[in-house]
């Protein structure tokens, strides 16, 4: 059994930064991927970025492309999400999900995901 635990939302003013990470218990991520999504009020969940855990292969969405970095760290079993150049429009609560690496299925496709985190509220101000 997968567990993740997402840190490091909080509130920053447009044009900041913040850092947020996903740590995972229950096993490695070898064979996984590990994506983030974002949800905000009254709005479907959206897919921001993924990473193959094995070849370090990473996809961003096209609005935070430039802006936001994945990374992961062996050692610490951890994904992290480097958020640069932050809008309004960030706001969110931000979920990090796992799963199994299979070409049949897209990154990009929430219900691909079998591990999900409790979420991370990010607020960005104007």
């Amino acid at each position: 059994q997968v567990r993740l635990a997402e840190s490091g939302g909080g509130l920053a003013q447009a044009g900041g930064s913040l850092r947020l990470s996903c740590a995972a218990s229950g096993r490695t991520f070898s064979d996984y991927v590990i994506g983030w999504f974002r949800q905000a009020p009254g709005k479907e969940r959206e897919f921001v970025t993924a990473i193959d855990w094995d070849d370090g292969y990473t996809s961003y969405s096209d609005s935070v492309k430039g802006r936001f970095t994945v990374s992961r760290d062996n050692a610490k079993n951890t994904v992290s999400l480097q958020m640069n150049s932050l809008e309004p429009e960030d706001t969110a609560v931000y979920y990090c999900a796992a799963r199994q690496s299979d070409l049949r299925y897209s990154d990009r496709d929430p219900t691909s995901y079998h591990y999900w985190g409790q979420g991370t509220q990010v607020t960005v101000s104007s």
